[in-house]
């Protein structure tokens, strides 16, 4: 008898259990996309209505006049080309430098790999500081140019240990037998360990691209006097340092006249969404790679 309640109450407990998940995963859903869709929802609306609040996941008056302030900028279409190039090319020379750099401290044959193991762990906990890393780019003639933007984070310590540690999880045995029908090391680190580690160099090539889109301070520090060498995100923040000084220029008069144009807090969310969208399209494509990269990178056998 008892068995047989047992069994009854099984598929009960579990459908209460299925609803139970499902609701959280629903209200964990609607958590994290909320302040998506209110940002969405401020940058389409108009300003002055914008000022009054209460604006939740739709715009009450919509208008595009956020998005054409924005793109009225002169840099704007350059800086995107430039963050678009330097995004591709920082993240593609970020994945040849590091996963070459992992496969050789894979290797047991490699005696240096303790050393420089070691070096490379010391890179995450000691800097020199901005003064001194300003020096070394101007001593370099790296002040000015495209290399700037690619050069000094061509290899990163973070990303290096997780493409090792995926590859240590590859069996040996596959290189050995690489090795015994002719392959070099190059030939190995080519068509043997490359395709194995998609799911590592998937998550890698995220942390890279997003870095490289959302940086802009070593523009301003190294090529802000440079128009053919500006980027998206600092042609925004001077997008926004001109909408705050225009309003408060306008202190004292009349706002309503200031605010029909423009308002900061509109054009924020509007740049928001600019910046955000292109890693969103992105995403998608690697999240698969990007989940297994995560959980198997981080775990050496």
């Amino acid at each position: 008898m008892g068995t047989k309640k047992l069994t009854r109450g099984a598929p009960w407990s579990d459908r209460l259990f299925d609803v139970i998940v499902y609701t959280v995963i629903i209200f964990a859903t609607l958590i994290t996309l909320y302040p998506f869709l209110n940002v969405l929802a401020i940058s389409l609306n108009d300003s002055i209505d914008s000022v009054r609040g209460g604006i939740t996941i739709y715009p009450r008056q919509f208008t595009l006049k956020n998005y054409e302030t924005i793109f009225a900028f002169s840099g704007l279409v350059t800086g995107l080309k430039i963050s678009i190039l330097r995004t591709i090319i920082g993240t593609l020379l970020g994945l040849m430098s590091a996963s070459m750099l992992a496969y050789t401290l894979s290797r047991v044959d490699f005696q240096g790999r303790k050393f420089v193991s070691t070096f490379l762990a010391l890179t995450m906990y000691v800097s020199g500081g901005l003064i001194p890393f300003y020096i070394l780019i101007r001593d370099l003639n790296m002040m000015g140019t495209f290399a700037v933007y690619v050069l000094p984070g061509l290899v990163s310590a973070f990303n290096v240990f997780v493409i090792r540690s995926f590859i240590d999880g590859i069996p040996y045995a596959l290189q050995e037998s690489a090795k015994l029908d002719g392959a070099n090391d190059l030939t190995i680190y080519w068509r043997v360990i490359l395709p194995l580690t998609k799911p590592a160099l998937a998550t890698i090539a995220l942390f890279l691209a997003v870095g490289q889109w959302n940086s802009w301070i070593d523009t301003y520090l190294y090529n802000g006097s440079q128009e053919h060498l500006t980027t998206l995100q600092f042609e925004l923040m001077k997008v926004i340092q001109s909408t705050t000084t225009n309003v408060d220029s306008f202190r004292g008069k009349n706002m309503t006249a200031v605010m029909a144009q423009v308002s900061p807090e509109s054009v924020k969310m509007a740049i928001t969404i600019v910046v955000t969208v292109p890693i969103l399209i992105v995403y998608p494509f690697l999240q698969g790679y990007f989940v297994k990269g995560m959980t198997l990178g981080a775990v050496k056998s």
